[in-house]
């Protein structure tokens, strides 16, 4: 379950401070400056996760901006973020893409579609294993419950022709890289930015697996949502380039967020984007009213749509 959780800067952490006495940002508007800053609660992810990560990054930026008083939470990730939001336990909330088309729920609405994730799948340097079809009987993590990487995991397992052929361990991405060091799982799969911290600075040598041949067939049965994207060669040490899965990460919002509040969080990408890069964005896209807009399935929030058709035509 989502739950306040310190962030990255003092006055981040200040504001979480009484979040849960706090709770939602029903109705408060931002369009009189002598108004405090509604608080508005965004279910993010896992510290030192790259949503969590962004979530911290656009709390300061909210902030300083007087769009909202911005609170992140922790949580398993995507599919528990997306229960928050549902819930109502949060009013935004970080996903990939494409847990959300996914979703049973048909009310969700976005701000803007903000970097993308890389998929991939950790071994041991050490290990002999050249290839995701050597996985086949070995231990694998695919990600913690109530997470996006769990449900990409078994696609892409899935996509190669394992289906059931390796034995599912499911741990939070610290806990699973703790494993893989010490030897305990033999493969990682999580979906994050680039260098994950968690695989950064390892004590015992990595080195990701090459996932160019099972993009065609999760784009075939799963559409766009998936796409082929290089990982730089020395990410994680010494590796050559290799291809990986893409996923577009949303910033979806509850239909009942007001509009003015939607709109200054707009702003607040559009005009704070360069504050709001992540030291895990190798590669990643850059904020722009383009690709913010590029949200799918998922329709705009209409302050969010009515802020970018102002502010762009």
């Amino acid at each position: 379950m989502a739950q306040p959780a310190a962030l990255f800067s003092r006055r981040a952490v200040l504001r979480a401070v009484g979040v849960v006495a706090a709770g939602s940002v029903a109705g408060s508007s931002v369009s009189c400056s002598s108004e405090p800053s509604p608080r508005v609660r965004l279910a993010a992810g896992e510290i030192g996760g790259f949503f969590w990560e962004f979530g911290g990054l656009l709390a300061d930026a909210a902030a300083g901006a007087g769009a909202a008083d911005l609170v992140p939470l922790t949580t398993e990730g995507s599919v528990d973020n997306l229960d928050a939001l549902q819930a109502g336990r949060a009013e935004l909330a970080m996903t990939l893409a494409d847990a959300a088309y996914d979703y049973p729920a048909r009310d969700l609405t976005a701000v803007g579609c903000v970097y993308e994730n890389y998929f991939q799948v950790a071994v041991r340097a050490d290990s002999g294993i050249e290839s995701i079809d050597d996985l086949r009987g070995l231990s694998v993590s695919i990600g913690a419950p109530g997470s996006g990487a769990t449900l990409v995991s078994r696609r892409v397992l899935d996509a190669a022709g394992l289906p059931g052929a390796v034995r599912e361990v499911q741990l939070s991405m610290n806990e699973a890289a703790d494993a893989l060091y010490a030897g305990d799982v033999d493969a990682v799969m999580w979906a994050g930015g680039l260098p994950t911290p968690a695989f950064a600075d390892p004590p015992t040598p990595v080195r990701l697996l090459d996932l160019g041949g099972v993009v065609a067939g999760l784009r075939s049965e799963f559409g766009t949502a998936y796409e082929a994207v290089p990982v730089p060669a020395g990410v994680y040490g010494e590796h050559p380039e290799v291809t990986t899965v893409g996923i577009s990460n949303l910033l979806l919002v509850r239909p009942d967020v007001p509009d003015e509040t939607v709109a200054a969080l707009v702003s607040v990408l559009l005009d704070s984007s360069s504050a709001l890069v992540p030291r895990q964005a190798i590669g990643s896209q850059f904020l722009d009213a383009r690709s913010l807009v590029m949200t799918g399935a998922i329709p705009l929030h209409p302050g969010a749509e009515a802020e970018y058709r102002r502010r762009h035509g």
